[in-house]
């Protein structure tokens, strides 16, 4: 019986469920400053609980039954085995397995009673009180996919930093949407997800030629902290499930010469300071970002805004259409588009300096298959159409583009 537990005892439980495993790994001072952390992820002072608060997460996170070394190290700590009893009966309506089949039950349900898919679904609240409100599936512009188990939210994400490494993968953040965690249900676990995939898209933003190229996926979040393409490396410093507000460093792409017309030359992958605020409401996302350049040659401002939502056609298979567009200021759009007197010379363009204002405007429908409950698929294609003085460049081939990317991932 649960009368068999202290009421602090019951305290320490209710605190424990919404802690995520990463809580009880050990944590120096600077990792705290820097990544900061609720007053639950802490480990507790008096061992005889914090062996509770760990039992209470590792069962709660456990699809299988816990080891036996587990529950000694629960009766080791001073507990027998009908305060074990208690402690499990507590613990149940919270299992990750119990609350995946609830999570599924409601969607039946919903679809049967009102075809709403954009409405939360609803989740079992902790003894301490709801956590943080849950939103339905939705994207943020932050190119990440995570594919999370079936015993946690189906949060999707694709993360592709390491783009940076390639010009025209660095194009491509501009182009393709991505699956953020606010994105599915707001999962605010920490996680990381790594995979392969691979991106057919021009060499640059009106070029002639397309390139295929090969990828790695990554993605992790915790607690502030974040990696991911679009935003970069970077903290959020509001997070309140609704709203989300970061800064971060993310790179900015130019592009090889071999790729340009001759005579233009390249133009040098650049880094630049984000910052960005993503709005989610009755299964919307919609972001709005400002990347200031600090290296590279394109120098400038560039500010996008996307809005996307996602279709659940079933527990394992979401749609996700998603528009948006990108403003940059005129150096950034002259350096990019322009051609230089030298270049004219160079390369028999005409001379042309290009101004500020819209650069482009895309569509594109992401498709995300879990596979297993930790690997999924996905596969994105999507077209891009110049604007403005962008469209009007010499270097400009093709106005209108399309792009496409498949990625296999693996979540922990």
């Amino acid at each position: 019986m649960a009368d068999e537990l202290t009421p602090l005892e019951k305290q320490v439980i209710a605190l424990s469920l919404g802690d995520p495993r990463s809580s009880l790994m050990p944590r120096s001072h600077i990792f705290l400053w820097f990544f900061g952390h609720r007053a639950t992820s802490l480990p507790l002072a008096n061992p005889r609980l914090e062996a509770l608060r760990r039992y209470v997460i590792l069962s709660r996170t456990s699809k299988q039954a816990l080891p036996q070394d587990e529950c000694d190290r629960l009766f080791h700590a001073g507990y027998d085995s009908r305060q074990k009893e208690a402690i499990d009966r507590l613990i149940a309506p919270h299992r990750m397995q119990d609350n995946f089949r609830v999570r599924v039950g409601s969607l039946a349900r919903r679809r049967a009673e009102n075809r709403a898919p954009g409405r939360p679904l609803p989740f079992a609240v902790p003894a301490s009180g709801p956590i943080r409100s849950i939103n339905p599936p939705s994207i943020a512009k932050e190119n990440m996919l995570n594919f999370s188990n079936s015993r946690t939210r189906p949060t999707l994400m694709l993360a592709m930093l390491p783009f940076a490494m390639a010009p025209a993968a660095v194009q491509a953040q501009t182009q393709i949407q991505e699956l953020s965690d606010g994105s599915g249900d707001r999962d605010d676990g920490d996680r990381i997800t790594i995979g392969i995939g691979g991106l057919y898209a021009p060499a640059y933003r009106g070029g002639d030629d397309y390139r295929f190229q090969p990828l790695p996926v990554v993605n992790v979040k915790w607690n502030r902290f974040f990696v991911n393409f679009q935003d970069g490396i970077g903290a959020d410093l509001v997070d309140s499930g609704d709203v989300t507000i970061g800064v971060g460093l993310t790179p900015v792409g130019g592009y090889r010469a071999k790729d340009a017309p001759d005579g233009i030359g390249k133009l040098s992958l650049g880094l630049g300071g984000r910052g960005f605020v993503k709005l989610r409401q009755g299964g919307f996302e919609a972001t709005l970002g400002a990347t200031k350049v600090i290296t590279g040659n394109t120098g400038g401002v560039i500010a996008d805004a996307s809005l996307a939502y996602p279709i659940t056609a079933s527990d394992k298979l979401t749609l996700i259409p998603s528009i948006g567009t990108t403003w940059a200021d005129g150096k950034h759009n002259n350096r990019y588009f322009g051609v230089t007197a030298a270049q004219s010379a160079a390369s028999g363009l005409p001379q042309y300096r290009a101004g500020s204002g819209l650069v482009d405007a895309k569509a594109g429908l992401t498709v995300v298959y879990r596979l297993t409950d930790r690997i999924g698929v996905m596969a994105v294609g999507g077209v891009s159409s110049l604007l403005g003085d962008a469209k009007d460049s010499p270097i400009v081939y093709h106005k209108t583009q399309p792009y496409g990317l498949f990625a296999v991932t693996y979540s922990f």
